[in-house]
């Protein structure tokens, strides 16, 4: 009797020849020969199955007797959240801003489906992070996937690196699928991990939705956005993995009952007499290359991909690449730029900090100006734990960083944030928002960008600041 099992990431179906009379759902491929389809489309085939009546052999999963050990209130829009997903049979992606609790949202979404389910996290520190909230509200055993450790429970915490590895052997044991910061998920290697887990309940959790998907999702029948990996042109729409957008609610809704009122300032400087003959000359390289090669103009938003791609093989691109790392160097380490951070540090005296900067060079100078503890990607795990304990002690009043806390690391006593550097992106501009508006009794939170006049930096600036109606 013909049945479906999983194997490695795949969906197989035993004893149907290849020249079989059966009308066969549309994602089945003859591959080694057998039937076979990508695990994600296993949703899709189930009413298929039971019309020519194929043994279903997939589902591996348990149903769970859980019990909640966290009496906190769910706020009405996590409410509505939840019920939105569930509208939409339990798929889809909940947008909410830093700080308004899209993990608590994420365990009452276990709790509600009461089934295994595995949570894939960016970083090992979410996935502690997420295997402590775990442990607290369900006072059970939770499993952790990752390098050394792969301890496999009803109920597991990964990371997307190791996602494939898992679901390759286990993905059929989870009915629940939840990606936290899901907007990494369509990159080629980590939204395979979604392709090849067959559970029919998914969660994505993000406060910055990629926009490009967004607009695709209003327009179903458009392509996809993608880009170039390895040579071949591949990405999936995070509705395609996950689901459509099920509920989102903006930062500015929230403010004051269940985030932080905030403020931003911009501060702005000017590079002194030598630091300006050096920008100029650096720039005059920089942006002589890309300007004459019109290389915005033929590659658009991914002309800096293909500045990196030409300066293999081109000595001028290669030139101009260095010329634009020299130029950020300068702008991250400005001395004007430290010398507004010391007046700020002691405008602050007393407060809890966070200092945001362009890269681990200008992270380790300021450190060692100011005698402040650094944290980066180098950051040893243990070292990195206890900074942050120390931090939410007050033992460490400053910390200074550089992209490692821009998302998912709780870090609800700093209440000011410095950015002395950064990409132009608004997604990060709303990360690092984000890391000061936890709500801390009635303190107001504020958000300084420290920028210097007449260069790249004020641009950026003003390119990372995200259009109204998405904060």
């Amino acid at each position: 009797m013909p049945y479906l099992y999983f194997q490695g990431g795949t969906l197989v179906l035993n004893d149907v020849p290849q020249d079989t009379t059966l009308q066969l759902a549309d994602p089945f491929r003859w591959i080694k020969a057998k039937w076979r389809c990508e695990a994600y489309h296993y949703s899709q085939i189930r009413p298929w199955l039971k019309q020519h009546r194929i043994k279903d052999r997939v589902p591996q999963w348990q149903s769970l007797k859980l019990k909640l050990h966290d009496g906190r209130q769910a706020h009405s829009y996590q409410k509505e959240a939840l019920q939105a997903w569930d509208k939409q049979n339990r798929q889809g992606s909940i947008i909410l801003p830093t700080g308004a609790g899209k993990t608590f949202v994420a365990l009452r979404a276990i709790y509600r489906a009461k089934c295994s389910a595995v949570i894939v996290a960016p970083t090992i520190d979410l996935l502690h992070q997420w295997y402590a909230r775990l442990v607290n509200t369900f006072s059970c055993d939770i499993g952790v996937y990752y390098g050394g450790e792969k301890n496999i429970q009803s109920i597991t915490v990964t990371t997307y690196h190791s996602a494939g590895d898992l679901m390759a052997d286990y993905g059929n044991q989870f009915k629940l699928l939840i990606y936290d910061e899901v907007h990494h998920l369509p990159a080629p290697s980590w939204g395979e991990t979604a392709l090849m887990c067959p559970a029919p309940f998914r969660l994505g959790l993000t406060a910055t939705y990629p926009e490009a998907e967004r607009e695709t999702e209003m327009h179903l029948s458009e392509p996809a956005p993608t880009y170039e990996l390895h040579g071949h042109r591949t990405r999936w729409r995070i509705s395609e993995l996950i689901g459509s957008i099920a509920y989102e609610q903006k930062i500015q809704d929230l403010i004051g009952a269940q985030l932080a009122e905030y403020r931003t300032v911009r501060v702005r400087v000017e590079l002194g007499p030598e630091e300006q003959a050096s920008y100029d000359h650096l720039y005059a390289i920089y942006s002589g290359y890309f300007r004459g090669q019109g290389l915005t103009r033929r590659y658009g938003a991914h002309w800096l991909q293909a500045l990196m791609r030409l300066s293999n093989e081109d000595e001028e691109a290669r030139r101009a690449l260095l010329a634009r790392q020299e130029l950020q160097q300068l702008l991250a380490g400005a001395s004007a730029k430290l010398d507004a951070l010391e007046k700020l540090l002691q405008e602050h005296n007393g407060d809890r900090i966070l200092i945001f900067t362009e890269n681990n060079q200008a992270v380790y100078k300021i450190a060692q100006r100011f005698l402040i503890p650094p944290l980066t990607h180098e950051t040893k795990t243990a070292e990195r734990k206890a900074l942050l304990d120390r931090f939410r002690a007050g033992d460490y009043p400053v910390i200074v960083t550089s992209k490692v806390l821009n998302e998912g690391i709780d870090v609800p006593a700093a209440k000011v944030a410095i950015v002395l550097g950064g990409t132009a992106g608004a997604r990060e501009y709303i990360q690092r928002l984000g890391r000061v508006l936890r709500k801390v009794g009635d303190q107001t939170a504020v958000l300084y960008e420290v920028i210097v006049r007449n260069t790249v930096d004020e641009g950026r600036a003003q390119r990372r600041r995200p259009k109204k109606n998405r904060l």
